[in-house]
C-alpha cells in the first residue's frame, strides 16, 4: 500500500516538474542577487552601478534606477545592501544634475 503511494506521488511530482520545464527554478525560489563592481572615481561608481553613461539626463536616471531596483529589491529576493547602493547611486547622481 505505501508503494503505490510512493509510485503516485513521484508520478505526479515528475508529471508537475515536465509540464513546468526542468531548467526553470521552482516557484518561489529566490533569484541570486546579481554583484556590482564598483569602478574608480565616486561618479564612476554611481554611473556603472546604474549602467547610465556620462552624459545621462535625470529621466535616464531614473528609467535605470527603476529597472535596476526591480532585480534588486528585497522584497523580490535580492540583497538589501545592493538596494542601499542602487539608491545611493542614484541619489547622488541626481544631486549632481540638479533634479
Amino acid at each position: 500500500m505505501i508503494w503505490k503511494l510512493l509510485v503516485a506521488v513521484m508520478i505526479g511530482w515528475l508529471g508537475w516538474r515536465m509540464w513546468h520545464g526542468w531548467g526553470r527554478p521552482l516557484p518561489g525560489t529566490p533569484r541570486p542577487a546579481p554583484v556590482a563592481t564598483p569602478p574608480a572615481g565616486p561618479d564612476a561608481d554611481a554611473r556603472a552601478v546604474l549602467g547610465v553613461g556620462p552624459d545621462a539626463g535625470p529621466e535616464e536616471i531614473r528609467a535605470a534606477h527603476r529597472r535596476l531596483i526591480a532585480s534588486v529589491h528585497p522584497d523580490r529576493g535580492g540583497s538589501p545592501e545592493l538596494t542601499r547602493q542602487v539608491n545611493a547611486a542614484r541619489d547622488a547622481l541626481l544631486r549632481k544634475t540638479g533634479d
